[in-house]
């Protein structure tokens, strides 16, 4: 094992998963070492504990106990994990809130390459984030995403915040500001857009190509050209002639008896 290897173990109740996962990181991944691959719960929580990873792919839906139960049995741990798993709509919302990365299966290569690379410097800048608590938080809160929380990343890592407690977002160039209901401000390191599409089924609306609002907090509409919004706090934001229609009719999906 070469020193600057990464120890990974992997961990899949399939055979041919792991076999296939094994042969993808050797010929694309050469800093990864494989310490171990496991094909149950049980024998993987025994291997982490001898072995000490920095590295974990982890396959979520495993007969008797899942990955998510793997990791509430071990409760503290410093490694980093990349998920494995089938497509699922509402695991993926849950994924994308909590910023963890995640395979899907059939894993592509490329996003393979990439997802050890975000964990590599994750591992290298000794970073460690809520991400995973903040995961298996969200999962516990099945159809309402306003109950779950966000990861929102900085230049130094991540901050957890309440997904209902969030106003609204404001673009400012390649960086977006969030506000919130107790007057915080949060800069975080990523575009307006990205967080559009990670939030947009969860009830957040662009309306103007400043603006992301949280329909919760939407108290008010006037009517103009575009129009404006009065949020619960009292501010008032500009909707944007073109974003009116979707805005109005977001509203009218979101609060089913207005008219």
């Amino acid at each position: 094992m070469n020193p600057d290897s990464i120890k990974v173990i992997l961990v899949d109740d399939e055979p041919r998963g792991l076999n296939i996962l094994e042969k993808m990181l050797s010929l694309h991944c050469p800093e990864i070492y494989i310490s171990a691959s496991c094909t149950n719960a049980d024998e993987a929580i025994e291997k982490i504990r001898s072995i000490q990873p920095e590295l974990l792919f982890l396959d979520i839906a495993m007969p008797v106990k899942t990955g998510f139960d793997l990791l509430n049995e071990l409760q503290d741990f410093s490694f980093e994990i990349i998920f494995v798993t089938a497509y699922n709509q509402y695991m993926i919302e849950a994924f994308h809130f909590s910023a963890v990365d995640y395979l899907l299966k059939p894993i592509n290569d490329v996003l393979l390459v990439n997802a050890v690379k975000r964990a590599k410097k994750r591992i290298e800048e000794k970073i460690k984030h809520k991400n995973i608590e903040t995961l298996l938080y969200n999962l516990e809160q099945k159809n309402s995403p306003q109950n779950m929380r966000l990861c929102i990343s900085s230049v130094k890592g991540f901050q957890v915040v309440d997904i209902k407690d969030i106003l609204y977002c404001e673009a400012a160039g390649n960086y977006s500001n969030f506000h919130f209901t107790n007057h915080q401000l949060v800069c975080t390191s990523r575009t307006m857009l990205e967080y559009e599409r990670v939030l947009e089924d969860a009830g957040f609306v662009r309306i103007h190509k400043s603006y992301l609002v949280n329909l919760v907090h939407v108290k008010e509409y006037i009517r103009g050209e575009g129009g404006s919004v009065i949020l619960t706090n009292g501010t008032e934001l500009e909707v944007a002639r073109r974003k009116k229609d979707m805005f109005l009719d977001n509203m009218k999906k979101f609060y089913k008896f207005l008219k």
